[in-house]
């Protein structure tokens, strides 16, 4: 019935496999769990640990192959008809939250499903507020809100998805850098009208990283966009920043703003890695690097 695929980069994903497992058991249905360390320095001794439970399967890479190949090498190995994507420093916030996917498979009235995702209240260190600041901001997106816009608001670090449709598309293996893989295999549901069903089964993201290493991250992210925009018109038409550069082109203005990010990026950053980062700011950095990084 399920494969549950759990990339692991870098994090003890331990405590999330084992709260997996022991809500399929209870379940009582027929399930596998399936995780494969993309090459991490850390962990992988607690990680190991996973090999032992049963119904799980742990493999270690000799060398990173990034999130795209990775992806579906999981799906690859798996044997089950549905296919749960979790990233490995997310945790359910339900203890039915298995069962909830289980529900939905058995009316199988839809073929894709996004739970959502949460950020804890509690505000976490100075260091790393861009990454909390954003993440409730733009990725915890409540139900309704997901509803109106469903392929903008899902992300696949809570991704429910019948192995059959699946494989007629595939993480696209050329996005061997960080970032926007994800985007472009949400964007290739929508190009073949595969609906994905917005439902409330969330999972918290756990990994806060430091603002510094969010902002970095960032950065490749959109080297990656840039990328892509040259050689996927569906990534074009649907990302903000892609679609706010045009208009920028068209107006003339994207030098313009590029010599201007190159002027203000240090006081930006500044705000950024400081204790009220300010997501306008975020923003303004973005199409600014951007457009910097085209004027090359």
């Amino acid at each position: 019935m399920l494969s549950i695929l759990v990339p692991i980069y870098n994090y003890n994903a331990y405590p999330l496999v084992l709260e997996l497992h022991s809500q399929c058991l209870e379940s009582k249905i027929d399930f596998e769990i399936i995780c494969v360390d993309d090459a991490s320095q850390d962990y992988q001794s607690n990680n190991g640990e996973i090999q032992f439970l049963s119904n799980c399967i742990y493999n270690e890479l000799p060398k990173n192959i990034g999130r795209s190949s990775i992806r579906n090498l999981l799906a690859s190995k798996s044997r089950k008809d549905w296919l749960l994507f979790l990233d490995c420093d997310t945790f359910p916030k339900s203890s039915d939250f298995i069962s909830n996917y289980i529900y939905q498979i058995k009316l199988a009235t839809k073929k894709a499903f996004f739970g959502g995702l949460l950020y804890a209240k509690k505000k976490p260190t100075d260091q790393q507020l861009l990454r909390w600041v954003f993440g409730k901001s733009r990725e915890a997106i409540p139900l309704s809100e997901r509803k109106k816009n469903p392929y903008k608001s899902t992300f696949v670090s809570n991704l429910l998805i019948q192995k059959s449709v699946f494989e007629t598309i595939l993480f696209d293996e050329k996005i061997d850098s960080y970032g926007y893989e994800d985007y472009s295999f949400i964007a290739a549901l929508q190009h073949r009208n595969i609906t994905i069903e917005q439902i409330e089964n969330p999972v918290f993201h756990l990994n806060i990283e430091t603002s510094e290493v969010f902002l970095s991250k960032t950065k490749t992210a959109l080297q990656t966009l840039l990328s892509l925009s040259k050689n996927n018109p569906a990534i074009t038409k649907q990302s903000k920043i892609t679609q706010l550069y045009k208009t920028l082109c068209f107006f003339k203005m994207d030098y313009i703003v590029s010599k201007l990010f190159r002027r203000l990026q240090f006081k930006l950053e500044e705000n950024l890695t400081s204790k009220k980062p300010s997501l306008i700011a975020f923003d303004i950095y973005k199409i600014g690097y951007f457009c910097s990084l085209n004027s090359k």
